[in-house]
């Protein structure tokens, strides 16, 4: 079992930066992918920012060149680092690891609790 906890939501203003952390816990190895959705009122959860534990990542186009992905194996924390937020950036975030060795090729999915981000002036 996997358990995620983000942090450093908040609100900030047009143009601002934050840093979210998702810090893991309990049983991670074998092969697995982590990254940061996001789900804006209205709107269906979805895919901010990916990284592999090799430390590839991939990016939503509307978030390329202002947000980054990262992680810190030794604290086993991911973390998304936000520039020049705009308004449509407001959404509730939510950390995911993604399991992808289990028998039978099934994957498994975990989910922080996620940390609200608010973009407003």
């Amino acid at each position: 079992q996997i358990q995620l906890v983000e942090s450093g939501g908040g609100l900030v203003q047009p143009g601002g930066s934050l840093r979210l952390s998702c810090a893991a816990s309990g049983s991670t190895s074998g092969l697995y992918v982590r990254a940061w959705h996001r789900q804006r009122p209205g709107a269906q959860r979805e895919l901010v920012a990916l990284i592999a534990r090799n430390g590839n990542t991939n990016y939503a186009d509307s978030v390329k060149g202002r947000f980054t992905i990262s992680r810190d194996n030794t604290k086993d924390t991911m973390y998304l680092q936000m520039n020049s937020l705009k308004l449509e950036d407001t959404a509730m975030y939510y950390c995911n690891h993604r399991q992808l060795d289990l028998p039978g090729g099934q994957t498994r999915d975990y989910w922080g609790q996620g940390t609200q981000v608010t973009v407003s002036s």
